[in-house]
Order: structure tokens, then sequence, then C-alpha cells
């Protein structure tokens, strides 16, 4: 079935003649084709976010909330729906994909609260008779530019709520791999009461979307992806003046110490290194373990991995579901191939994974290498599938001497019971999410998506500090004269405005 894209609330039949497959990962049929959209239908797509922009931001910052508060409560009665949308499109098993809506909703409810956000400040007499007061201000478009792992929570998450409430108006282009969840997530923004041009929507290439890194009425650009490209996105839309935060790669390592609870720290390697097939930023596919609990580790981690089920995404008993397309299988089953041919010891292969009566399906299954050397790209370079690779350390320092060697520093964790290691990896981490006993260290929406080094480029970071960056301040001082004032002839240089009057 063909898709269309959407300006002004009106999905418009492309005038492309190439379209691009949309794929159930686990089965591989093709479910839906959407455009490539023309840079003219991209450009469109700008100018009706710029023609919404001056009533959408004169809009009462209350009424932006109710807007919120509606699609919240919409989105609550299509859980399932979109739910089973994203294990299709995607891969994840039903309980990531659940996960994934969820955390869309997170900042959706997040964004509610932009009265209270958006407040300024505001001070008297900050000089002798001046006051000063800040207010936070709308800059106009913004476009986002999404990635196929996260569906609903990247770019109905990350982007579009805190942008929208703030008063600004959106041009998204929606991963081609998954686009479905966001088209079905704009047609419910625009059920809860969305006005025309507020949110735009195109599928296209780079060769089109480039036009949003340049174009003149596009204020700031929010993307995610690799680092390669979040590395242009930056640097070309800053050149051009704009406002960028670009969430890139990550090879995100756990320190597991001798005093950890060994079966209980490998439980949750599982899920942090295999979970959503290990699609995703803050997966955890490299842990340095200390060697006098290394080989008792492994085995625990070997153990568990086989007992998972590995199968069909949108099947309820499925652990581990697909990757996304066929390409991308042959990607992760490529770097298992030079993990061996590097000489990592693969103690788990899961690339002849079949699953009966999905035979189609991209399906990579569990793998796990041990005796990981420094230098081995495998545990160095970002997989993007459900590879996991061990590590073997003398001690704590050297176990962070190896992580924070490498180029990227999305997230790091540490499992022990030890409070002073615990604090000092704290404190000596390159990882800007930082878990301690914890494997997935995201924090919750207020906080902000924090990655470091090559994992980010830009100054504000998603959700925490996405009404910062959705904004610009506005400071207003002013002072009323009195009878005598109005007859001063001779004015200061800095007219009272400094702090020493």
């Amino acid at each position: 079935m063909k898709k269309k894209y959407c300006v002004n609330n009106e999905w418009k039949e492309s005038k492309t003649k190439r379209y691009m497959p949309v794929t159930d990962s686990s089965t591989g049929a093709v479910i839906a084709e959407v455009p490539c959209c023309t840079t003219d239908e991209v450009e469109a797509a700008v100018q009706a976010a710029r023609a919404a922009f001056p009533a959408w931001s004169g809009t009462p910052v209350t009424k932006r909330a109710q807007l919120m508060f509606k699609f919240r409560e919409i989105l609550d009665t299509h859980l399932d729906e979109l739910t089973v949308m994203v294990a299709k499109e995607l891969g994840k098993n039903m309980e990531e994909s659940k996960g994934d809506v969820l955390k869309a909703i997170e900042v959706v409810e997040f964004a509610c609260g932009i009265p209270h956000l958006m407040k300024g400040q505001s001070l008297m007499n900050v000089s002798e008779g001046h006051d000063t007061v800040m207010y936070r201000e709308p800059l106009g478009v913004f476009a986002g530019i999404a990635p196929f792992n996260f569906p609903a929570m990247i770019p109905f998450g990350w982007m579009i709520p805190l942008c929208i409430a703030a008063g600004n108006t959106f041009v998204l282009k929606a991963a081609s791999y998954t686009p479905l969840t966001a088209f079905r997530m704009l047609e419910l923004l625009i059920e809860a009461g969305l006005p025309k041009g507020v949110v735009n929507l195109v599928t296209c290439s780079r060769n089109e979307a480039e036009i949003l890194l340049t174009h003149p009425y596009v204020r700031g650009v929010s993307f995610v992806g690799s680092t390669s490209i979040g590395k242009h996105v930056y640097m070309t839309a800053a050149a051009h003046g704009k406002r960028v935060q670009a969430q890139c790669e990550a090879k995100n390592h756990a320190l597991i110490l001798a005093d950890a609870p060994l079966e209980r720290v490998a439980a949750g390697v599982i899920n942090s290194g295999f979970g959503c097939a290990g699609m995703r930023c803050m997966a955890l596919p490299v842990v340095c373990v200390e060697e006098s609990v290394a080989d008792e580790f492994v085995h625990h981690l070997v153990n568990q991995a086989k007992q998972r089920k590995v199968g069909c995404a949108y099947d309820p008993t499925s652990d581990l579901g697909p990757v996304v397309t066929a390409e991308h299988r042959k990607f992760v089953t490529d770097w298992i191939a030079t993990g061996v041919k590097e000489g990592a010891k693969l103690v788990l292969d899961g690339r002849d994974t079949v699953v009966k009566g999905f035979e189609g399906g991209f399906f990579v299954g569990h793998t796990i290498f041990d005796h990981v050397k420094p230098g081995m790209t495998v545990g160095e370079s970002e997989i993007f599938g459900p590879v996991v690779s061990v590590k073997r350390v003398k001690d704590f320092e050297e176990g962070l001497k190896i992580m924070n060697s490498n180029p990227f520093a999305n997230g790091s964790s540490i499992f022990t019971q030890n409070g002073h290691y615990a604090r000092e990896f704290a404190k000596r981490t390159d990882g800007g999410m930082v878990g301690i006993n914890v494997g997935i260290p995201v924090p919750i929406s207020v906080f902000p998506f924090s990655g470091h080094k090559d994992s980010f480029f830009g100054d504000l970071h998603v959700n925490g500090d996405g009404v910062s960056f959705f904004t610009e301040a506005k400071c207003i001082t002013s002072r009323w004269w009195d009878e005598k004032e109005k007859k001063v002839t001779k004015v200061g240089t800095w007219e009272g405005t400094t702090s020493r009057g």
C-alpha cells in the first residue's frame, strides 16, 4: 500500500517516482511503500510550518498545554495498536515495543507542564530603580531527522512534544524503514486538535533532507543517527546559523567487579545487551569483567542467553525479535565474522538462527564474544545488533581505562557492592549517563539524555534540556522616572544598569 506525506494536516500524494518499501521484520513481507518526497515537497512542508508559526506561537501557553493533555489521552487509548505497529515494522518484541510508545507518552506528559517549564525569571531593583524580567520565547520552525530504531519515542517524544508545546512548528523526516508508527501518531495528534501546519511529515532520502540543514526558515535541527551523518548535520546546520542537537553512535561499556552478584548481573546484561535486538544507542554491547570471576560470569551469561526465545516480534512469548531489515541483518552478521577473524572467542553464535514459520524474517540470535582484546574493532565500533563482547581486565583501574579510551560516551555502568568504587566510577567515567548496578542508565525524561564525546554534537540535549533548546531568552530591563528624574540632562554610560549602580 502506497502511503502519503502530510502538510497542513492534509495527506498528499507525492509526485515522486520512487517509493521505499517498509517490511514486516518478522516475515520479510513488504507491508507498505512510502514516498521519497521531492525537494519541492520538503520545501512545502517548511513553508507550511513557517506560515503556521505566528498564530501558534501567539496561542496562549495554557491552550498549547491542553493539546498535550488531549494527545496523551488519545495515545493511551491507542497504546496496544501502536505497540503492535512498532513490533511489526521494527522487530522489537511486544514488551520492548510497548516501552517505545510509553517513553513517547512520558515526554508528552512532561510537555503538559509547559506553562511552568517556560516560566522566566524576574528581579526588582537590579540596579537603583531598574527591574529586569526574562522570558522564554519560541524561535520558529524546527526540523527533526529520526532514526529507525525508536519510531515512537524519538520523533513523538524527544522531538515534537516540547518543541510545539513551547510554541514552535515542526517538520519531521520520518525514518523510511519504520515510518508507519510516526504516520499513525501524527494522525492521532491531528485528532487531538493540532492546528494546520504545526507539524508536517515527509519521508525522503538524505539528498532531499539536506534542505532542512540549510533552509533559512529552519531555526534548529534535532537529529538521531550515526556519528558520521551526525557530524555532517551538526557542521552544516551550525554553519547556517541553526541550533543543533545530534544524538549519535555509542559503544557503552560496563565494568563488573568481583564482588558483584554474578548471576544477577548476567541477567541485567542479557536485558541491556540483547534488548531491542541491540538496536539502541543505550544498549550494553561490551562488559569489562575482572579476570578472577570472568569464567563464572561468562558461564552465566551464555546459559541465560540460551534460555531466551527468539521469535516473531508480535508473539508475546518472544524474548528476542528480528533486526529491522535484511540489509541490517547482513551488517550485523558481517560484524560477527569480523570478530571471529580478529581472534575473539565466539562462545555463542546467532548467525544461523531460523524461526519456524517465520523463515523470511530478519533474525540474528544472541551472540557472545569472549576474550575481546583492545584494538579488536568488534569491541570498539557500534554493531547495533544482539552481540555482546566480554573484555577481561585485571582490576578497576584497567577496566576504567579501557572504557574511557572509547571515542563514544553515551552511557556506562558499573556492577559492584563497593561504595568506594561506585563513587570513583561515577566521578571518573566519560559516560554521560551512568549506571550503578543499572544496565540501561537512561534517566526519565525530566532529565537530559546526556551523551558525551562522539555520541553527541551540540550544546543542549533532548528531554531535560529540551525547553532551553526550543526557546530563546529575552531580557527586558525597565525603569520609571519620577518628577526629579524627568529633569536629568546627563545620563551615565551604563545608565545605572551595572551591578555597582
